[in-house]
């Protein structure tokens, strides 16, 4: 069976994964881009945003390794945009533009129903309204025996946490205080769900903690 991974999921050094007051204006919330300075700076991010450069050691790595035999993604609703409540009309299309960086399936947990979306490069986004297990086994279908990611936001990979459905997570935590925000792991017990750490890499960038599933 395919597995459900999480990569390249950055947390402060308070355990955030986005700060607080998100918004059109701020999508990751104040401060939440002082998390991902370490990814923008990789050669992996600059070229999947049409750049050239770029580091090339281990952050990049990390980055490269998050799109290696992925064939279907999942995404809570704030990964697809800012609208909250019954979709006003159709005309969001997600915070990427027309050719967002998934190219491939992608499954947005949502309470409200929408018509699948399909962009250039592939990506076709798939508004799922019965719940986290559904979308995983949508998600696997799709994914045609290849593994499936698991994008965020904080709320969506809490709930597969919890429900031992994640079956690896690459975390970086970023030298970054944010002061509040979501935080990602309070009240949950990950070795009582079965997860061990298998990997803590630290560069002058970020800390990469692997933290896998048992069996």
């Amino acid at each position: 069976m395919s597995k459900l991974r999480v990569h390249c999921f950055a947390i402060s050094l308070e355990g955030y994964g986005a700060g607080p007051d998100q918004s059109l204006e701020n999508p990751l919330g104040r401060g939440g881009l002082a998390l991902h300075e370490w990814a923008f700076a990789t050669r992996s991010i600059r070229q999947m945003f049409g750049q050239d450069g770029g580091s090339t050691g281990i952050d990049d790595g990390f980055v490269a390794r998050g799109f290696e035999n992925i064939g279907a993604w999942i995404l809570g609703r704030n990964m697809f945009g800012p609208i909250r409540g019954p979709w006003p009309d159709e005309s969001w299309k997600g915070w990427w533009g027309d050719n967002p960086p998934y190219h491939c399936p992608a499954f947005v947990l949502t309470h409200h129903a929408r018509p699948p979306l399909a962009m250039e490069g592939g990506t076709v986004f798939h508004f799922v309204t019965d719940g986290i297990e559904a979308a995983l086994d949508r998600a696997r279908d799709a994914a045609g025996g290849k593994d499936v990611r698991l994008g965020g936001g904080v709320a969506a990979i809490r709930q597969y946490l919890r429900a031992g459905l994640v079956d690896a997570m690459h975390l970086a935590i970023a030298p970054a205080l944010l002061g509040s925000g979501e935080p990602l792991l309070a009240g949950i017990d990950l070795p009582k769900l079965g997860y061990e750490r298998t990997e803590f890499t630290p560069t002058p960038n970020a800390t990469h903690v692997i933290v896998e599933k048992r069996g």
